[in-house]
């Protein structure tokens, strides 16, 4: 029975990889055959295969506003994860300081950030600085609800229990309510990686920065104001496939810290 389970589990673990690279790939084949059948111009809808030899012929330029995207985009969500976090932590504690704080933090959530782009880029006459502040802006929010939610889901016996024993709130912080909020962090992890890409490349949009050292929002308007669309499709691509390497790595990350002692990652 034990080997029929492990089977079975590495069976599942084969088909949760095999089942979306079968579905990229025929969806990639089928827009490659689609082009070539209709003779699509490339200048409206290039090619798969294009817009790959497009990465690799401009693959200088790409990959250094790439790297430009994903400095920017990880240390707003590393931001984001020290003020989210500890916020959350400050809200488990104090009820009232909660109370005080929860409007701004709604504010900072419901303001479009391209909205207030334009006024960042003003007050700090950078656009990198407004960047990195847009993009924490967007991923501030998941991580401090989804950790406030994680440490308020902690079980009411427990709770009691450590009253009993007159745990200190410290303890009760340590050594209950983040092992409870952790799967919910991880959640909100997933969610603000995302978010924070999105507010990166949405915020350079906005500020509409130029030159060599911007990200691939500027790379994307250049291909658009030039018509080089495959260049464009290239830029894409890699902010695509950055944002699913991050959603990955962190769903990797969490079941490597949950899979021992919590059902959801579990197979």
């Amino acid at each position: 029975m034990a080997d029929t389970g492990r089977g079975s589990g590495r069976r599942a673990r084969r088909a949760r990889w095999l089942a979306p690279t079968l579905a990229v790939g025929l969806a990639l084949a089928g827009w490659e055959a689609a082009v070539r059948v209709w003779d699509i111009p490339p200048y409206l809808l290039p090619g798969p295969l294009l817009v790959l030899q497009t990465l690799w012929a401009n693959a200088g330029s790409l990959l250094a506003s790439w790297w430009v995207t994903v400095r920017i985009t990880f240390s707003a969500l590393a931001l984001a994860c020290a003020g989210g976090v500890g916020l959350a932590a400050l809200f488990a504690l104090s009820p009232w300081l909660e109370w005080s704080l929860t409007p701004f933090a709604v504010v900072l959530q419901v303001t479009p950030v391209i909205a207030v782009a334009p006024l960042i880029m003003i007050l700090t006459d950078s656009a990198e600085a407004t960047v990195l502040i847009c993009a924490w802006i967007v991923a501030f929010f998941p991580l401090l609800a989804n950790t406030l939610a994680g440490l308020r889901s902690a079980d009411a016996g427990l709770r009691e229990l450590f009253r009993l024993y007159q745990a200190s709130r410290w303890q009760t912080l340590r050594f209950l309510l983040i092992p409870s909020a952790l799967p919910y962090f991880l959640a909100g992890l997933k969610i603000a990686g995302g978010l924070s890409l999105i507010g990166a490349v949405a915020a350079e949009f906005t500020a509409g920065a130029a030159g060599r050292n911007t990200g691939l929002a500027s790379r994307i308007l250049e291909a658009a104001f030039r018509t080089e669309i495959p260049k464009m499709f290239a830029a894409l691509l890699l902010v695509a496939a950055t944002g699913v390497l991050i959603h990955l790595g962190f769903e990797l990350l969490g079941r490597w810290l949950l899979r021992r002692w919590h059902d959801s990652a579990r197979d």
